[in-house]
Formats: structure tokens, C-alpha cells, sequence
């Protein structure tokens, strides 16, 4: 593959991430959820595609869309890559997709690189399934990883009493869509048919930008824990409730979360994050009765994370007993980290300095399908630099010679691996 190859397949890629952009529920945004119309668009644009390279194409119950091509001469066993088409709102238009669209340009690659071979014996030995998870991000139905959970196997049939915000539930959702919700669990994967998985995805930080490096190996991705917590106090009068006698919610939360900060800057790797606050009555005269909030804690390390959800829990207590207030709190996530396959990781860090590339190695402090798979079948992740750091954001972006960068060290991936297998 020549440069002026590389870089005509690299805007491509751009291009073909912002047309899927175009297909969203909210005109003027990005706002793609599990199974709503657009998927539909996305849905028929990438089975054209996948279809053009001669592929074997299929949607499980599901929803992931699920694209085989399997070459003379290739064993029964399969690479999987891929990564997922759903959006959180007003998103970026590379999240996820991209990973999507890149996986077609390396089947793309693959099938030249066989057309240039006169010899059969030399040919590709190894098939490639290309995957877009019908959802990760959680948005519609508040449980993330539906597609690849479902793939992996781990789909919990209780998910699909779930309803959205417009009260529709879960299964109803895989009906209109035209899938049989009863059929989900023949979604999963058969390990003995798998080699592993390879996802490409966005780092969505600032860690790449910030060393001035374009790609890297992702080692592993960090485990999290999701809390709820309610501060109860008492609603009064702001005018005529002295502070002395006040029991306001608020305060009490105020002070945790400034609290939450300081202490999870005492701790490398560690993530503490409190994001979704409500405030009752939410009234300007009325001392806040009650809040609602959100924790996320983020860290490699399983026993590291969950010392400090302990430590943040008994901060929460102090801070609500000081100012005679209570506290209570439930347990939404709890999901552990999940290191990628050591042998496919040294095999993608190989290809990035066969490519002439520093092969920086690093965790993933998001959580992506990889993570899902990696429970079921060897997986393997590469990091794209995030420009700004941004993502989760209309202004989320790729540099075009990091797309080229990644096309040569997923070509080079695939390469190694396919000698590997024959």
C-alpha cells in the first residue's frame, strides 16, 4: 500500500464517519440510540459496503450488524474487529464508528493483497468478521454494552424489561426493529470459531495529544464502580431558618463532592467523578430538603478502586453528619478491570514498531466493548490520539495522518497474525 494510497484511504475513512454523522435523531446533532430509526440508515449504508467487498451479511437479535469474509483457502477460525454505531447525545461523529469503518478498509486492504498473489498457498489464511455493536454507551435504556454483552454471551434476559424515557420497553424495541428478542442469546459467539478480537477506537483523553504520539496499545481497560447517593435533610424557609439550625442537603453534598476531588487526587490512576446532581425542591428560597447524586470511580486496579469507594462512602457519612442530615446509597456498576490478551497485545505493539512507531502502552480509562469480549475470547484494543482531548462532544475530532497511521499498523496487525495462523 503506497502513501498516496494510505492517505486516499484515510480521507475516505473521514468522509465516510461524517456521512454516518448525518444519520441522527436530532437534525443539526448527533444523537444515534440503541435501535431508533437512523440505525436503520446506518444499518443499509454499511451492508452496502460490506456487501461490495463480498462479505456475508446478517443483523442478530440483537441489532449488531455483522459483516464475514472469508477468503480461499482460510481456515474455519476468525478474527473478529469492530466496535459500536450507537451515540450519547450531541455527540462526535468518531466514537466508536470509526472503528467500524476502519475494520471494512483493512478487509478492503486484505482483498487486494490476495488479488496481488498468484500463488493460492500464499494467500490469506485468515477469515475477518467486521462488527458494529448495536450499543455501548447506555444512553436509551441506562445499561451499557447491550451488543456486545449479547455477543459475548453475558446478555441478562431481565435487561429487556427496561424501559426508556418514553416508557418503551426494551424487548418492545428489538420487535419494532424487526428482531425477535426471544433469539438473542443465538447471538453469542462460538470461542472455537474466534482467534480473538481487535477493536479501534478514539482514546478520548488527553494522554496521546500530550506525549505528541499518534496511536497506542491499550493494556488494559479500567475497572468501574457506579454509585447512587441521596443526602436527606430538611426543606425550610431561607428566610426565616438561621444557619445554625438549618439541615440543608445541599451543603452536606457540596462539601462530598469537593471531597471526592481532593481524595482522589491523592491516589495514581484513580478517577472519582461526581456528575448528575438533583436538588429538591430546587427552589432559590427553600434550603434544599434533598439531592441526588452520581459517583463514578475508575482505577486498574480492582482492590485499589474499591478501598477508595469505601473511603468516599465514609466521607459521605461525615460530611452528612455534620450537618445532621442522612445519607444513603446504592451500588449500580460494579465492573471490574479486564486486561487485554497479552499475546495479541504484544503482537499489535510489535506492528506499530515494525511501523516505525513508539509502541506506548497504556490503559484505557473508558470502558469499550473490548471489554465485554475480552471475558469470552482473546482481545486486543488500539488507541487513535483524540485531538484536545475532546470526545462526547460535537467538536471530537481525528487528524487525518493518525487515520494512516492506523490503517499501516492494522494492516501490519492483521499480517502478523495471519502468519501466525498459517
Amino acid at each position: 500500500m503506497t502513501e498516496h494510497d494510505l492517505t486516499a484511504r484515510a480521507r475516505r475513512v473521514l468522509a465516510e464517519c461524517r456521512l454516518l454523522a448525518g444519520m441522527t435523531e436530532e437534525p443539526g446533532g448527533i444523537t444515534r440510540r440503541f435501535l431508533t430509526l437512523p440505525v436503520r440508515d446506518v444499518h443499509a449504508h454499511l451492508s452496502a459496503r460490506m456487501k461490495s467487498l463480498g462479505m456475508a451479511v446478517r443483523v442478530d437479535a440483537i441489532g449488531n450488524l455483522r459483516g464475514l469474509w472469508h477468503p480461499p483457502n482460510a481456515g474455519m477460525r476468525r478474527l473478529q474487529i469492530g466496535s459500536h454505531i450507537d451515540t450519547v447525545p450531541n455527540a462526535g461523529a468518531f466514537d466508536g464508528v470509526l472503528g467500524v469503518v476502519l475494520a471494512l478498509e483493512l478487509v478492503e486492504t486484505a482483498l487486494e493483497k490476495i488479488a496481488l498473489v498468484q500463488n493460492a498457498r500464499e494467500r490469506e489464511p485468515m477469515a475477518l468478521e467486521v462488527i458494529a455493536f448495536s450499543e455501548e454507551e447506555g444512553v436509551r435504556y441506562g445499561a451499557p454494552f447491550l451488543g456486545s454483552r449479547a455477543f459475548a454471551g453475558s446478555f441478562d434476559p431481565r435487561l429487556l424489561a427496561l424501559e426508556d424515557a418514553d416508557g418503551v420497553r426494551m424487548d418492545a424495541a428489538v420487535r419494532a426493529f424487526g428482531l425477535d428478542p426471544e433469539a438473542i442469546d443465538e447471538a453469542a459467539l462460538d470461542p472455537k470459531e474466534v482467534l480473538g478480537f481487535f477493536e479501534i477506537h478514539i482514546e478520548q483523553g488527553p494522554v496521546l495529544e500530550a506525549e505528541d504520539l499518534q496511536l497506542a496499545v491499550v493494556e488494559g481497560i479500567v475497572g468501574q464502580s457506579r454509585l447512587a447517593f441521596r443526602f436527606t435533610g430538611q426543606a425550610n424557609h431561607a428566610g426565616t431558618t438561621p444557619m445554625h439550625l438549618r439541615h440543608d442537603a445541599l451543603a452536606a453534598a457540596a462539601e462530598w463532592i469537593v471531597a471526592v476531588e481532593s481524595i482522589a487526587g491523592t491516589e495514581d490512576g484513580l478517577a472519582a467523578t461526581v456528575g448528575k446532581l438533583d436538588v429538591q425542591p430546587n427552589a432559590a428560597n427553600v434550603v434544599p430538603g434533598a439531592v441526588e447524586l452520581s459517583l463514578d470511580v475508575r482505577h486498574m486496579s480492582n482492590l485499589t478502586r474499591t478501598h477508595w469507594v469505601r473511603s468516599l462512602i465514609n466521607a459521605a457519612q461525615s460530611a452528612a453528619h455534620k450537618r445532621g442530615v442522612e445519607v444513603t446509597w446504592s451500588e449500580n456498576l460494579d465492573q471490574p478491570a479486564v486486561e487485554m490478551d497479552k499475546r495479541l497485545t504484544a503482537e499489535l505493539a510489535e506492528a506499530l514498531q515494525a511501523c516505525g512507531l513508539p509502541a506506548k502502552r497504556m490503559p484505557s480509562g473508558a470502558g469499550h466493548d473490548a471489554m465485554m469480549m475480552a471475558a469470552r475470547v482473546p482481545a486486543a484494543m488500539l488507541f487513535l490520539r483524540s485531538p484536545g482531548g475532546i470526545s462526547h462532544h460535537p467538536d471530537e475530532s481525528v487528524r487525518e495522518e493518525d487515520v494512516e497511521a492506523a490503517l499501516r499498523v492494522g494492516a501490519k496487525f492483521l499480517e502478523r497474525l495471519a502468519a501466525f495462523v498459517g
